[in-house]
């Protein structure tokens, strides 16, 4: 009997073990490190070599502009001239510049037009410097642009575009010329940023670092937890070691709502107290037959048209109150709502009853 009875309960614990773990996140997950992120870049510049696409010379000044001021840094006057070529477009160069990235490493850089220009697809971006937030070049830029996209036209004015031909990409078209010099190495404290504020998680987060390595996690707020790396530990291996520990996520219980898509979501958190709910739909038809009017001969009467209305109340029978139990789970609420078989937009409708009878114990956000 006993063989039988551990028989039974070793898979049982092995299962409960199995969810329990499930249930639970990496810090790597939940959480960010400040200060360890990408910074956006920006810089304007020409395509050339474009098929005729590219921007009208008198419709954009800009583009004039440039063309001129680069031909002139090349040696070439051609201010006054009547220069109208549709080979060249004035863009904007925008990358990602990732954390921790060294001088000489290749990034992917994106272009988008900004005049009139019809189609990117083939063109070369000239040597283009990418300024950050400071107004500091951190990468120059130069390739050819790859659109993904189909254009094209006819002489009588018909045209077909499949994608965006106007904005395209150069796959490690970007060389860093400049780090942003954060250096983490000589830190001697890191915060940990939840992307999800919450205290409880917070709390948790510091006490799993501490079980782990006593002494280095203190949660300042619902958000932040600093850290400060054991002495035989540098800060990059600390944190390689703190990202993949396990975390029980805690967050407060939220409903949120779509009205536009009919899509309603609820954590888990979600409890709600002893609610009686009773749903049907009632429908009201209204038919309008017109009907003709006709005199009797020799009557000296004219002829008219008589509207005749018809209306109709149906209303759906066979859907009984249904009470759900207080401190029912998201589970049961589910089940509950389903079982009076609504749809999706009637469940908003309940849902906001509910939650304006007090018995739905969680925020509900309308998007």
């Amino acid at each position: 009997m006993k063989k039988l009875l551990a028989t039974l309960i070793a898979p049982l614990a092995l299962l409960a073990a199995a969810d329990a773990a499930s249930a639970q996140s990496r810090i790597k997950d939940i959480a960010s490190v400040e200060g360890v992120r990408s910074n956006q870049l920006v810089g304007y510049g020409l395509v050339v070599g474009l098929n005729g696409t590219g921007d009208s010379l008198r419709n954009c000044p800009l583009t004039r502009q440039s063309l001129e001021g680069m031909m002139e840094r090349q040696g070439v006057n051609i201010r006054g001239s009547t220069a109208n070529t549709k080979n060249v477009a004035a863009v904007m160069v925008t990358a990602d510049l990732p954390a921790f990235v060294t001088p000489g490493a290749r990034i992917d850089v994106n272009v988008s037009a900004m005049c009139d220009a019809k189609s990117l697809l083939g063109g070369t971006v000239l040597v283009t410097a990418l300024q950050g937030a400071d107004g500091e070049v951190y990468a120059v830029a130069q390739g050819t642009v790859q659109t993904g996209a189909v254009s094209a036209s006819g002489g009588s004015g018909s045209s077909i575009t499949r994608g965006v031909p106007t904005a395209g990409r150069i796959s490690s078209g970007g060389v860093v010329e400049r780090e942003t010099g954060f250096n983490l190495g000589q830190m001697q404290e890191v915060r940990l940023t939840l992307r999800n504020p919450d205290f409880t998680t917070a709390q948790r987060v510091a006490g799993a670092i501490n079980a782990a390595f006593p002494q280095t996690a203190f949660a300042e707020n619902g958000t932040v937890v600093a850290l400060r790396p054991p002495a035989n530990f540098g800060a990059a291996g600390f944190l390689s070691r703190v990202e993949n520990l396990p975390i029980q996520v805690d967050a407060p219980a939220k409903v949120i709502i779509d009205e536009v898509n009919g899509v309603v979501v609820m954590g888990e958190a979600v409890r709600i107290s002893t609610v009686a709910i009773a749903q049907g739909n009632l429908t009201v038809s209204v038919q309008e037959t017109p009907l003709v009017s006709q005199p009797e001969p020799f009557s000296r009467g004219e002829t008219v048209v008589v509207p005749q209305s018809d209306v109709t109340v149906e209303e759906e029978t066979g859907r009984q109150m249904r009470i759900i139990g207080g401190g029912a789970n998201l589970s049961t609420l589910v089940n509950g709502l389903n079982a009076l078989g609504v749809t999706p937009r009637d469940m908003i409708s309940i849902l906001q009853a509910i939650k304006a009878a007090g018995a739905l114990q969680a925020d509900i956000e309308v998007m």
